[in-house]
């Protein structure tokens, strides 16, 4: 019986296939067709090339499913055939290799070259789609390959991971003249992935034998983990209307010595590599004996938060965490950015990337404050999420839907992965910018909480069964700025008691009734996330003060405020805030802070402020 892969290359350097779509293309096979397709069309084809590959001295087959995901399938009309072809390319590969060698299912990259069109939550679902079928048919491991950058290979291990313990091996495509990932040197974005549970790291595609090499050579020394390599045949030339590659057979021979001798266990070949390649490679590590593996002294573990768009909604399922966990470790700040009265989205999308790059844990977005008709906090924050990759929690207000269209609402957000919602009353219309407009109030923000984690259970506000789940995190506001605060704490139990899972505070203003919050707020068993608001004039602190509910600013506040103005007025509210930051830190691990105006930048000093006073520091990722 054969060693399972982790024995296999923890004892011997495994010989790799090489490449598929190159080969299929000097076989006849045009340019700008599904290769994947050829799995359920022309299986035999895919078979004999895995064969030619194996007689060759390949002990380890990638199936042919590097591009079989649903976003790029879609492109062929073939979406609907993904855990087929996946699951056909593994069986092929199995017939192939027989009882001998090891099957891993090749999964690429799915945004290169169109980073800023998939979210975060697609990505998870096709990843998993893809990943799930490949395991249905039992391969022995999954090949992430081809991946340019470090968000995506970070977001595809944990999927992977999520779903099986099987050997995941971990390969950059690194370009010969740029040895970073995200602002990383190669060390620390692999240390990343060491962390998360990679088997083996690695480098295939974009460069040939010295530019894997040189990759190679930065690793020295610095990983614990055994290395995989699978090098271009050189770089792709166009002559006489076809792409050539040109480096021999013999030249992958000469190298594989030298990949093996850097601590090399698994050695292919890629684009532009034949069965006479791989022949080259298997006759050069024909009794080599490599040195046992073993691990260098432990180091210390790289505390780097991935950008937001790999913390989509794993904590359903045992993965990255909601806004619930990240509190309980450690400081978490949510920023409130309104979307605009107008149909111009381009500087609250500015904001947005600003406060993303400055850390927020998540956006925000309040639906029609005060009663004044913005833009919808749906469609804005799926925006976000597909823009920025920033976790996006949306306000539902119980003015403005009837139970029909609060049901219907929270449904989309279900759809678009939007998981976490504050439910409020929502201020009546007649004091908004419609006054003629109705206030409908079907549900209190009590029921509205209730309702929504009823839909948690996979029931409709009718009663009747859902399909499935939602898997809503549910926020309660909190108004502490008033006479009786035992009396408001009392009427916040009530929401805890009818499910919500975390409270966000009006702004406070004053430092003792910040320490008042959390003396009379100790005995609860949720988060709560304390309001800071940055004055940015004295007319403003006015304004707040006497015209809008919920809302009490000192008598020291607005003195300090008074007749500020402009850059003055905004400077003057940032250090106010900072002030109550200091109070709020040392209480509260959750901050809620609300941008005036549209002045983002003010929420960014603020953000910094807290990663200052927390110690926290950023990844190269955020920038």
């Amino acid at each position: 019986m054969k060693p399972d892969l982790r024995s296999a290359w923890a004892s011997k350097v495994l010989v790799g296939d090489g490449a598929m779509g190159t080969f299929l293309y000097q076989k006849g096979f045009p340019v700008g067709i599904s290769y994947e397709e050829l799995n359920l069309t022309s299986p035999e084809v895919v078979d004999e090339v895995h064969r030619s590959y194996i007689e060759a001295g390949a002990e380890v087959l990638e199936s042919n499913t590097y591009s079989a995901n649903y976003d790029k399938l879609s492109k062929f009309g073939l979406e609907s055939k993904v855990e087929e072809i996946n699951r056909a390319g593994i069986r092929i590969a199995r017939q192939a290799t027989g009882s001998a060698g090891y099957v891993v299912g090749a999964v690429g990259s799915i945004r290169a070259g169109k980073r800023a069109n998939l979210s975060a939550s697609e990505l998870k679902k096709y990843f998993s789609q893809q990943i799930g079928a490949m395991l249905e048919e039992n391969a022995d491991g999954i090949m992430l390959e081809t991946f340019y950058d470090l968000e995506e290979l970070h977001l595809a291990l944990r999927t992977a991971r999520k779903l099986s313990d099987v050997p995941v091996i971990c390969q950059f495509a690194v370009d010969e003249t740029a040895m970073t990932m995200d602002g990383l040197t190669l060390p620390e974005a692999f240390r990343i992935l060491e962390d998360d549970g990679a088997d083996v790291i690695g480098f295939n595609c974009r460069t040939g034998p010295i530019g894997i090499k040189r990759a190679l050579g930065t690793l020295q020394g610095r990983l614990n983990l055994p290395v995989s390599v699978y090098p271009n045949a050189g770089l792709a030339d166009y002559v006489d209307g076809h792409y050539k590659y040109g480096a021999s057979p013999e030249y992958f021979g000469q190298m594989a010595r030298d990949f093996a001798g850097m601590g090399s266990r698994i050695i292919g070949g890629c684009c532009g590599t034949t069965p006479q390649h791989i022949a080259e490679i298997a006759a050069a590590l024909k009794g080599y004996e490599p040195l046992p593996l073993t691990a260098p002294e432990p180091k210390e573990k790289i505390n780097v938060r991935i950008h937001e768009s790999l913390v989509d909604d794993f904590e359903a399922e045992g993965g990255e965490p909601s806004l619930i966990d990240i509190v309980k470790e450690r400081h978490a700040v949510i920023v409130e950015l309104d979307p605009p009265r107008d149909l111009d989205i381009s500087k609250f999308m500015a904001g947005a990337e600003a406060l993303r790059r400055a850390g927020a844990d998540a956006l925000t977005l309040a639906d029609n404050s005060l009663a004044v008709c913005r833009m919808s906090n749906m469609a804005l924050g799926a925006l976000v999420r597909q823009k920025t990759g920033l976790r996006p929690l949306v306000h539902i207000a119980c003015r403005d839907r009837n139970l029909i269209g609060t049901q219907s609402h929270l449904m989309g957000l279900d759809a678009l992965d939007i998981d976490h919602v504050l439910a409020v009353t929502g201020d009546p219309a007649r004091f908004g910018d419609l006054p003629g407009s109705s206030s409908v109030y079907d549900l209190t923000s009590f029921e509205i909480i209730r309702m929504i984690k009823q839909l948690n259970d996979g029931i409709a506000f009718s009663g009747k069964p859902l399909k499935q789940k939602a898997n809503f995190v549910i926020g309660a506001a909190f108004n502490p700025n008033v006479k009786h605060l035992g009396k408001a704490v009392e009427r916040l139990e009530k929401k805890i008691a009818f499910g919500a899972d975390y409270i966000m505070t009006q702004p406070v203003y004053d430092p003792e009734l910040i320490h008042k919050i959390a003396d009379a707020t100790a005995h609860l068993n949720i988060p709560v996330f304390i309001g800071i608001m940055p004055l940015a004039s004295g007319r403003n602190a006015e304004y707040l003060h006497n015209e809008v509910p919920g809302i009490q600013l000192s008598g020291e506040v607005r003195e300090r405020m008074k007749g500020l103005e402009g850059e003055a007025g905004r400077a003057e509210g940032v250090a106010i805030a900072k002030e109550l930051l200091d109070a709020a830190t040392e209480r509260f691990n959750g901050i809620y802070l609300m941008t005036p105006f549209m002045f983002y930048d003010m929420s960014v000093q603020l953000l910094n402020h807290v990663w200052a006073k927390s110690g926290r520091q950023l990844s190269p990722l955020f920038r």
